[in-house]
């Protein structure tokens, strides 16, 4: 999508405040004991309580309002009656729609009490989130965002899930213009236009490559990184302007 007019920025400024509030409510709500399907009841309410439609559930059928994937799962998992554990990395994506829009957001969270491999890994994640985040802007290249990132993981001695990418968002879930890669990507010769509306998450993991299905016995949704270690994701939506990227997944 690319921004028609003040109108329009207004409206997805609205849903992007709307998905970030239940992000961080959720986030601030996680305690052990608690099942992955009582966290997504939070965000369901909360969306409803605001007029925003859970954008998985509408565009796709998914089982629940928001995807939240604990430990060994790193993105699309299932709410249910998996109890989150004291020391558990859990993944949550939160997108909807509202009035036509429709903006996307996710973190991971840690919980209490964090390992020291955890903090570093959570705290990279952001750091490599917003790495891609300040290559955006308008007729600057989008390799520019893979290159970073994959720069940042490299000096780091992370890597990074490279066959789950950022994407166009705003009208639909998913659009225009197709799949971004946060990391290096030689073949990217797109320019970035003027009010372009997309997603920059990066997948930030301790020894991960790719994301897989869990296989025989697994559900239609959840994945996993190949090979399997801690993996974090960090998510905003933003807006390519003449200065930069404008996030508008920012809580208010």
């Amino acid at each position: 999508m690319t921004i028609a007019g003040e109108e329009e920025l207004e409206r997805l400024k609205e849903i992007g405040r709307i998905v970030a509030n239940t992000l961080a409510a959720m986030g601030a709500a996680i305690e052990p004991g608690m099942t992955t399907a009582e966290l997504d009841d939070i965000g369901r309410r909360l969306l409803e309580l605001e007029g925003a439609q859970s954008a998985p559930e509408l565009c796709y059928g998914f089982p629940g309002a928001t995807c939240i994937s604990v430990n060994e799962e790193i993105a699309h998992g299932i709410p249910g009656e998996r109890i989150i554990a004291a020391g558990d990395l859990v993944n949550i994506d939160v997108s909807a729609q509202k009035n036509g829009l429709f903006a996307d957001t996710g973190a991971s969270f840690a919980v209490p009490p964090v390992t020291k491999a955890f903090d570093r890994l959570c705290r990279d994640g952001r750091r490599a989130m917003w790495t891609g985040i300040r290559q955006v802007g308008a007729d600057k290249p989008l390799s520019g965002i893979g290159n970073a990132i994959g720069e940042f993981a490299r000096r780091n001695r992370y890597t990074l899930i490279r066959n789950l990418a950022s994407h166009g968002v705003g009208r639909s879930l998913h659009e225009e213009p197709g799949e971004i890669a946060t990391w290096p990507d030689k073949s990217e010769r797109r320019i970035i236009n003027e009010g372009l509306v997309f997603t920059v998450e990066p997948f930030l993991s301790m020894g991960g490559e790719l994301a897989e299905d869990g296989g025989l016995g697994g559900d239609e949704w959840t994945l996993f990184s190949s090979p399997r270690a801690p993996t974090v994701q960090y998510e905003h939506t933003i807006v390519a302007t003449r200065n930069g990227a404008l996030v508008v997944t920012m809580p208010g």
